[in-house]
């Protein structure tokens, strides 16, 4: 029960980092609310459940073939800290939305499926992060990575279906306090886990107990 919980809230927490952290989905999400409206931001919010599965099955069955190597595993999950790192920033670092052009047509879900298969973010996250932790989890069972993946795409979805909202009625928020102090609450979150990759990675290439 412990595994299970704890994947369900490092998906919870990575879900929510991910959702909320700049990048160019998030401000295609919020541009199109400021634009066109909270419809076709959560459009747009919806696209990493449409592109995200061919990257992690692609990602999972060449990782899997490297687990009897740990030092390729090692620098592997490392190289994970350190993009969690560089989310961490970008979180402390958010700068506020711009809107965009609202004489353009939305297209909103073919925009943000393309932002995200052109973005290199989810293709380094699962590579280095995402999927290296399902693996990790799955030597309990496969409870755990349902977990992960569930608690991770709700978050994450979720997370961008709620700053359209809020861009949508409290335009002001975005560029608030309030809303600086909660990206840095994810930025921290994410440098927790980054921390426990580089005592993987460290083990796993024999340099830490």
């Amino acid at each position: 029960m412990a595994d299970l919980a704890s994947a369900a809230l490092a998906g919870a927490a990575m879900g929510l980092s991910a959702g909320f952290a700049p990048g160019p989905l998030l401000s295609l999400v919020l541009s199109q609310t400021l634009a066109h409206g909270p419809r076709e931001g959560v459009k747009v919010a919806l696209a990493p459940i449409l592109t995200d599965t061919p990257i992690i099955l692609a990602t999972w069955l060449l990782l899997s073939r490297l687990t009897g190597t740990p030092a390729v595993l090692g620098v592997v999950a490392l190289a994970g800290a350190a993009l969690l790192c560089r989310y961490a920033y970008d979180c402390f670092q958010a700068p506020p939305p711009d809107a965009g052009d609202p004489a353009k047509a939305p297209r909103s879900v073919l925009r943000g499926v393309a932002a995200n298969f052109s973005n290199p973010h989810p293709y380094l996250f699962w590579a280095t992060v995402g999927v290296p932790y399902l693996l990790e989890a799955a030597r309990s069972g496969p409870a755990g990575p349902i977990a992960y993946l569930a608690t991770f795409y709700v978050c994450i979805v979720g997370a961008k279906i709620l700053a359209a909202g809020l861009a949508g009625r409290f335009r002001r928020f975005l560029s608030s306090r309030g809303y600086r102090l909660f990206m840095a609450a994810l930025g921290a979150s994410l440098l927790y886990f980054a921390w426990g990759f580089v005592r993987q990675g460290l083990s796993l290439l024999g340099l830490a107990s």
